[in-house]
């Protein structure tokens, strides 16, 4: 079976792994998680890193950072993984769901701006000057846009809405390292970002995240509160409600030494999209998410458009390369049906009756990317032949 996305081990990782084993240092303090901290915060050219477990908790904490509470709502696509809107639920907010854009599969940015424009009041009270949701009476507070599969919607745009509503930004950029937005990196558009080293990533720790900002009052506040908040390094004093979502050091030392290859790994990751574009253009019905000449995409996982999605997924699967359909819109998941959903031509339950993505490891070998075109090409030769028939 060729794998969907597995990591590329082959830097110093056993080495760096084998230094913490070798000093004891495994656990949350160490040496690893300051490097890997600073590594990633100078990589995407924001000024403070805070490693966490996973990026679902940098998300929740990015957002209880900016002042977002249960009379909130914050603003989401409908096409992400689900962490995104678990996130937005830990901290007690509602989200507003927006629909995608049917070309490039991010947020539709000029659908927003017509729903808060003819949805929302504006009001100055103790809390300040903002934006409230007509039907709800609550503070429209935060826009979560998400890069999805590493490619990045007109940022230009997302921050005059984000001016225009008074909006926060806080960007999931879990699938997006090595993405930029006219030159500039994803994750340092808003007042946090957020990143994910989880195993499917284009870099991984087994399991991390990385919260990215400018602002050196949030980002010590960042690491008091994902570190239980202890104020004494002698006694076990905390000054307020915290939580153990402390990345450990025996994992950090991973993403160092990840990091180390990120420069090899990400060039792979775009000659694996340009052999796919190259070899799948005009094979079938198939359909490429666009990409903007502004955007310069991580290329983190390969996915395309067929009307044949659910059989060309089997087909793979019985020919033994692992394929996976497209996220299930988030206003789909009985978790979220109740909630707000913005759409003209609900461009999400298109997009994931259609998506298929196919095999995109960094470490994929030129045959199995020919195997992987070969199969596919032979299923829509096949489809050909039954339709001529």
């Amino acid at each position: 079976m060729i794998p969907l996305l597995v990591p590329e081990i082959n830097g110093n990782e056993w080495k760096y792994v084998k230094n913490c084993l070798d000093t004891g240092w495994i656990s949350s303090a160490g040496s690893y998680v300051n490097k890997f901290e600073e590594m990633i915060a100078d990589y995407v050219g924001a000024k403070y890193g805070i490693a966490c477990m996973n990026g679902t908790v940098g998300l929740h904490i990015a957002q209880q950072l900016a002042g977002i509470n249960s009379d909130d709502h914050v603003i989401v696509p409908n096409i992400t993984f689900v962490a995104t809107l678990n996130s937005v639920k830990y901290i007690g907010a509602t989200p507003i769901l927006i629909d995608v854009n049917p070309h490039d599969w991010q947020m539709d940015l000029d659908l927003l701006d017509k729903y808060l424009t003819e949805n929302t009041y504006y009001k100055a009270d103790e809390k300040g000057s903002h934006y409230y949701l007509k039907s709800t009476s609550k503070r429209v507070k935060a826009i979560l846009p998400v890069h999805v599969l590493g490619n990045i919607g007109n940022i230009d745009k997302l921050q005059k809405i984000a001016l225009k509503f008074k909006l926060e930004i806080i960007e999931d950029s879990t699938e997006a390292l090595g993405s930029t937005f006219k030159e500039k990196h994803a994750g340092t558009f808003g007042k946090f970002g957020v990143f994910s080293f989880n195993g499917n990533k284009i870099i991984s720790t087994g399991g991390g995240g990385v919260i990215v900002t400018n602002d050196e009052n949030l980002a010590k506040k960042a690491k008091h509160i994902t570190t239980q908040a202890k104020v004494s390094q002698l006694e076990y004093i905390h000054d307020e409600i915290g939580y153990n979502y402390r990345m450990v050091n025996i994992l950090a030392a991973i993403g160092v030494a990840q990091m180390e290859e990120f420069p090899f790994l990400l060039t792979k990751k775009h000659e694996i999209d340009a052999f796919y574009r190259f070899e799948l253009k005009n094979i079938g019905d198939i359909e490429f998410q666009q990409v903007s000449k502004d955007v310069k995409s991580n290329c983190w996982l390969f996915t395309f458009k067929t009307k044949k999605m659910r059989e060309l997924l089997l087909y793979l699967n019985d020919n033994g390369i692992q394929s996976r359909p497209f996220w299930k819109p988030m206003n789909q998941l009985v978790m979220f049906e109740n909630d707000i959903y913005v759409q003209k031509n609900d461009n999400s339950s298109k997009l994931y009756e259609s998506c298929i993505s196919i095999p995109s490891s960094s470490g994929l070998k030129d045959i199995e990317m020919k195997k992987v075109v070969s199969v596919i090409k032979k299923f829509y030769t096949s489809v050909e032949d039954i339709k001529n028939n």
